[in-house]
């Protein structure tokens, strides 16, 4: 008798907590990940588009954590509202151009408490509470720009760039409980953070040799990050570009 097959990219019988699902990257890695067979925890600071992305949820038992995830309470309250996770994927962000000469002291502490202190904060409480099972996986959401020098986005890029060292150095803290840590780099994706940015976004197009991604291609490298088909794979990041970093 042959054995059954397993699909290694699976996320059946998997929970997993998702910041910033209630727009963009993170809504539709939420979605995409229920499609799957996942059991989601959903977090965001807006409770009606947090609601929204709940609606399209596929399946049952998911649960939704409206949250302002820089603030420590909110991180408290997240952190008691689960259990044992399996995935954790950090999305949540906030993107500004300033070029380094403008920049004001408010505007970088702003995408510092986002862009770092919030996913790096909120993974300390989780391991401290034992809300990660062995085997788990820790996505954080990189960027292109953690990776190349981009006119404009010094703040952002630093914070992305410095998420690549916690994600090295987590990912040899935690390889003993068999937790992987690791991150994906995106390029240019049209989502809602680019509604002001058109003109931007239209430039980009001409920089990918394999034209601009979706939402989708970042979603199946986060269910593959997210599965047990990436089981040998911690410490690095995913660069999703269509060519563009090369």
């Amino acid at each position: 008798m042959n054995a059954p097959v397993i699909n290694p990219f699976s996320l059946q019988g998997k929970t997993i907590l998702v910041t910033g699902a209630s727009s963009g990257l993170g809504q539709h890695i939420a979605i995409r990940c229920a499609q799957r067979g996942a059991r989601l925890v959903i977090t965001g600071r807006d409770k009606a588009r947090l609601q929204a992305t709940y609606d399209q949820l596929q399946g049952e038992s998911h649960v939704q954590v409206q949250a302002d995830l820089t603030m420590a309470e909110d991180r408290d309250l997240l952190v008691q509202s689960v259990n044992a996770l399996d995935g954790l994927v950090h999305c949540a962000g906030m993107q500004k151009h300033c070029p380094v000469r403008q920049l004001s002291e408010q505007l970088m502490n702003d995408i510092y408490r986002v862009n770092f202190l919030a996913p790096v904060m909120l993974t300390q409480s989780l391991l401290q509470a034992n809300a990660i099972a062995q085997q788990g996986s820790i996505l954080f959401m990189l960027s292109t720009a953690a990776h190349i020098g981009t006119r404009g986005l010094g703040p952002y890029s630093a914070m992305k760039s410095g998420l690549i060292g916690i994600i090295k150095c987590l990912a040899l803290e935690q390889a003993k409980r068999k937790i992987r840590v690791n991150g994906i780099s995106p390029s240019a994706i049209a989502t809602p953070m680019w509604d002001v940015h058109q003109q931007l976004l239209e430039e980009q197009k001409a920089r990918h040799p394999l034209g601009l991604g979706t939402p989708d291609d970042v979603a199946n490298g986060a269910i593959y990050l997210l599965s047990d088909a990436s089981r040998w794979v911690t410490g690095t990041s995913l660069v999703m570009d269509g060519g563009a970093v090369i």
